[in-house]
């Protein structure tokens, strides 16, 4: 296994680059650049490229969605230098209106967890009061908490923290953590 996926701290940062699009930073809990990607602005449909680093010579994760602008699109999920396909994450389409829900998916196409946003209530006032309250996403596989994400409020940038030292038994592919977080930060921040 890469040493890139065996950290159980990550932090990710997306800056806006203008029209221009977004560029998203992973980083280890030292401050080590861990996977980097620049996005393409008024993209219909999502294709994503993780890269070991900002030279964008050795592509790692890909995360492409499966249809063009879908409410409840799945994203399927590839390590770029074996071809294997490690999952998917779908949007919960409608569900996650009122709170942001994501269903993971193993590479069979079965539902092996969730990605649930903390508390109704809270995601209520963020949606329609303000966005100053910071979201936190539980990750659960099987009914346990294999994961916690949570974000920093900064106005200019989009940050998560992710913890997956509830993860012991490694029931979470890190790849696939990695990819959902991404995607919590480039999906659901577009919203705000």
């Amino acid at each position: 296994m890469n040493p890139k996926y065996t950290h159980t701290h990550y932090h990710v940062r997306k800056q806006i680059l203008s029209l221009a699009g977004a560029k998203v930073d992973i980083f280890d809990s030292s401050g080590n650049q861990v996977l980097f990607s620049k996005m393409k602005a008024f993209k219909l449909k999502e294709d994503i490229r993780l890269f070991a680093d900002d030279t964008m010579q050795q592509e790692l994760i890909s995360i492409q969605a499966r249809s063009v602008i879908d409410f409840s699109a799945t994203y399927d999920v590839v390590d770029s230098t074996t071809g294997e396909r490690l999952g998917s994450l779908r949007r919960k389409g409608m569900k996650s209106m009122l709170k942001d829900e994501w269903v993971i998916l193993n590479s069979s196409e079965a539902e092996v967890g969730l990605i649930k946003e903390d508390s109704p209530l809270l995601a209520l006032l963020r949606r329609f009061l303000t966005n100053l309250i910071p979201q936190k996403f539980h990750v659960e596989m099987g009914g346990e908490r294999v994961a916690l994400f949570k974000q920093d409020l900064n106005p200019f940038v989009g940050k998560l923290n992710l913890d997956f030292s509830l993860d012991t038994g490694n029931r979470l592919d890190r790849r696939l953590g990695l990819a959902a977080a991404v995607l919590l930060v480039v999906i659901e921040g577009q919203q705000g």
